[in-house]
């Protein structure tokens, strides 16, 4: 076993480069890159140009003939102003040197600054984390504590009225995007159109500060209660029906007979016997959902309810070309969801010890 996570972990380095490389490469080439909405803000075209380069140098902007740029829409732009463009923003030397200067610095966890927000990619991520954190977290043990109880009960009541209703609720729970849920709940809890119990904007109040500590913690949850109900309303169908067919894909199998035949209660044989085994596919996926919850499940949630986390500020970094928050983000994503992918099939041999992964 220690092998094969020895491997797997040196597996990671290249996995990472692979993936970092591919992107970095679509990025760069793709159009409308930091240096042509400078150029495009300053010519009245782009209100969403960046914020480094003050008003001033506006003024630097020379109406002329086409000066022969590479960059779209640079026609008739003083040359110098774009030449001091790309050496803000690192485009004055070649794509490969900058490539290999990124791979050097991210191998150091040097993820650079924000081309518009003016702070460190790790300040941006550390700052946005609580929302995530929050977000991710509790959905995920909600979903899970919901998700299994039910599955269970549906799996031992397969067939009956209960099973068939609760099946047509999860399907519908399935269609339905977390979005449209999300707005659903704001129309009728947060002051759209009927009541407003709940508050529609930020993470905790703004005299957060100013309260105790049981204070903080009922606004904390208070201001979680619908974007966390929407997550969970969306995300536990699929967890149920696994849960589910891994109960009724063991209730048949001999071990439950042979259980059966010697006389072992109903609870003996479901929990002591068919438990374990059932719940080994379920239990193993916990890392990579709540991965997938942290970092590209939240991002709607976060725009509907005014929460500032992880998954807008990678869409927003993505729409400005802000390339250091965009790669340091990824680098660090990836990183970690490849860890949680280890510690997800390492979870495998911890719940069922039958399962080896020696010799691979």
């Amino acid at each position: 076993m220690h092998q094969y996570i020895l491997k797997r972990l040196l597996l990671i380095i290249p996995t990472l480069i692979g993936i970092m490389t591919l992107n970095f490469f679509i990025v760069q080439v793709a159009p409308g890159g930091p240096v042509e909405q400078a150029i495009a803000k300053y010519q009245g075209i782009d209100s969403e140009a960046t914020s480094r380069v003050t008003s001033s140098t506006s003024s630097e902007i020379k109406q002329g003939s086409n000066s022969g740029s590479q960059y779209r829409g640079a026609q008739g732009v003083d040359p110098e102003y774009i030449a001091r463009l790309e050496k803000l923003y690192g485009f004055d030397k070649p794509l490969v040197e900058r490539y290999f200067s990124m791979l050097w610095r991210y191998i150091n966890f040097d993820f650079g600054d924000s081309f518009y927000r003016d702070k460190s990619v790790i300040d941006l991520i550390y700052e946005k984390m609580p929302v995530s954190i929050s977000l991710g977290l509790w959905t995920t043990l909600l979903a899970y504590l919901i998700s299994i109880p039910l599955g269970i009960k549906k799996a031992t009541a397969h067939g009956t009225k209960f099973d068939v209703w609760t099946s047509t609720i999860v399907t519908i729970g399935y269609a339905i995007p977390a979005f449209i849920f999300a707005i659903i709940l704001v129309v009728l809890f947060a002051g759209g159109s009927y009541v407003s119990w709940f508050p529609l904007r930020g993470l905790t109040s703004d005299n957060f500060d100013q309260l105790s500590l049981f204070g903080q913690i009922k606004d904390y949850f208070w201001h979680l209660v619908l974007p966390i109900l929407a997550s969970v309303l969306a995300s536990f169908a699929t967890l149920t029906m696994l849960t589910k067919n891994s109960f009724l894909d063991e209730i048949n199998k001999q071990y439950v007979i042979t259980a059966r035949a010697k006389g072992c209660s109903k609870n003996r044989v479901l929990y002591g016997h068919i438990f374990r085994n059932a719940m080994l596919l379920v239990l193993a996926g916990l890392p990579a959902a709540l991965i997938g919850i942290f970092f590209t499940g939240s991002m709607l949630i976060e725009v509907i309810f005014s929460l500032d986390g992880l998954g807008l500020l990678s869409f927003e970094s993505v729409i400005t070309r802000d390339y250091p928050v965009i790669f340091g983000s990824l680098y660090i994503f990836t990183l970690v969801g490849l860890v949680l992918k280890l510690i997800s099939d390492v979870t495998y041999t911890l719940i069922d010890p039958r399962i080896t992964f020696e010799g691979q």
